[in-house]
């Protein structure tokens, strides 16, 4: 893992000053495979057999959902910034750590796996459980890329936020 590491850029000052990005770009470049990989072995094989789809959380959680879900024959579920899914939709307001944004999916059932590529100070994570479980949904586990390691361990309900990369 701290291969993969290497090759994730440190972006000071973006989007805001003050902001220490982790830009995953030329990681996803290349070494898509090998990223995909260590998100998938996150789970076990029993474990994936219990998910039904796999939700990435806009925009970069797509991209590993997406490769996830293709990887496991899972279907693959988009929660969006509000306005780009057509309706009807459920939606979640949620503060985050330079503002406040909606979420929102479409709705569905199944037991579902969260992915998104960083978790800072968890708002967007906990914004999209409330928003599966209202869309119909249970969660079965929560995956990030990048643990930033601002905030304890994430926890939505029996599910631990299960990470390939921490900065600690």
């Amino acid at each position: 893992m701290n291969d993969l590491k290497s090759f994730i850029a440190n972006i000071p000052d973006f989007p805001k000053p003050g902001i220490l990005f982790r830009d995953i770009t030329p990681l996803l470049r290349s070494h898509f495979s090998a990223t995909i990989d260590a998100l998938d072995m996150l789970f076990t094989d029993t474990q994936w057999r219990e998910f039904d789809v796999v939700a990435g959380i806009e925009s970069r959680g797509f991209i590993l959902a997406a490769a996830l879900a293709a990887r496991r024959g899972k279907g693959f579920v988009p929660i969006r910034k509000q306005g780009k899914l057509p309706p009807p939709v459920v939606e979640v307001a949620y503060s985050l750590e330079y503002g406040s944004d909606v979420l929102e999916m479409q709705h569905g059932n199944g037991n579902v796996l969260l992915v998104d590529d960083v978790i800072a100070t968890g708002g967007t994570m906990q914004a999209a459980c409330m928003l599966c479980e209202k869309a119909g949904y249970q969660i079965g586990g929560l995956s990030v890329l990048i643990d930033l390691c601002f905030i304890p361990p994430l926890q939505w309900q029996q599910q631990t936020l299960r990470s390939v990369i921490s900065y600690e």
